[in-house]
């Protein structure tokens, strides 16, 4: 017998997690967080990650799980969700998937290659620019790239390692066979003028809450690199403390940014509702 589980996306900035809640509350659920940069302690504000209060007493998994300087790989998130949804079902409550890290949602329902770290191969790949990994991805694998941020280096890197091994990212089987699921979805994906605003909102307050500073204690903790494999806020705000990016370049450059990062996540939306519709299912929409 499948395990039910239910499963809320949506672009940044589209009111998931407080969706979440609401559904936790009225279906006696528990929430699993799919995010991949949520499980970083010390990375509040810059993630919007959920607080206690907003919670309302829900219980929340995969959140403050890892110091920012360890990594945090799809197939950890596989194993601990796995873990979690067997342990929240056997309570007798509803597993709740929400996020904003698709390939997650990829990983832990339609699997993901299992293909060997290749140390030589990382070694020659780190000799490239993000710009040259992906260009060599997009040669490679035209749809993949498309499912990927130019900017993740370490997420460029494996994408290539998986390619070199098995000429592409292999298609995964559609989750409706053999899956060990029943999923639900609710899809949360506001028109393009509301998400934007409400992008820009979210930077406006974040940057009132203090999102320099927190990049600047993230940043002396974990360094140059490590900062830029974070996101793009740790990123660009990373780029304004160390002088180059001047205040009128920091927003304006950190909305452009995440709208591009949203509408990729919404092509991932539109891909995820034209397999469910020809599996028979249809996501209901927010």
């Amino acid at each position: 017998m499948k395990v039910k589980i239910l499963c809320i996306a949506g672009p940044t900035a589209s009111g998931k997690s407080a969706r979440a809640v609401e559904e936790a509350l009225k279906r006696n659920g528990e929430i699993i967080s799919v995010d991949s940069r949520q499980v970083y302690r010390g990375l509040d504000i810059g993630t919007e990650k959920i607080t206690k209060e907003e919670m309302r007493g829900v219980p929340h998994h995969l959140i403050d799980i890892r110091d920012p300087k360890e990594a945090y790989s799809a197939g950890d998130f596989v194993k601990d969700a796995k873990r979690l949804i067997e342990e929240i079902s056997a309570r007798g409550k509803l597993p709740i998937l929400v996020g904003g890290t698709h390939y997650y949602f990829d990983a832990l329902l339609k699997g993901i290659p299992h293909v060997f770290p290749d140390e030589k191969l990382r070694e020659k790949l780190e000799q490239y620019s993000n710009e040259e990994l992906f260009e060599k991805i997009k040669k490679s694998d035209l749809k993949r790239a498309g499912e990927l941020d130019p900017k993740n280096r370490r997420r460029l890197i494996r994408a290539l390692e998986i390619i070199e091994a098995v000429g592409s990212v292999p298609l995964r089987p559609s989750e409706t066979s053999g899956s060990r699921y029943s999923v639900k979805w609710i899809i949360i994906d506001p028109p393009t003028k509301e998400l934007r605003e409400r992008i820009d909102a979210r930077l406006a307050s974040a940057l009132e809450r203090g999102l320099i500073e927190e990049v600047r204690q993230v940043h002396e903790a974990v360094g140059n690199a490590r900062l830029n494999e974070l996101g793009l806020e740790y990123k660009i705000v990373g780029e304004y403390l160390r002088g180059e990016r001047d205040d009128a370049s920091l927003l304006p450059t950190l909305s452009s940014k995440l709208w591009q990062y949203a509408r990729r996540q919404k092509a991932w939306l539109r891909k995820l509702r034209d397999e469910q519709i020809i599996s028979g299912a249809r996501p209901r929409p927010d």
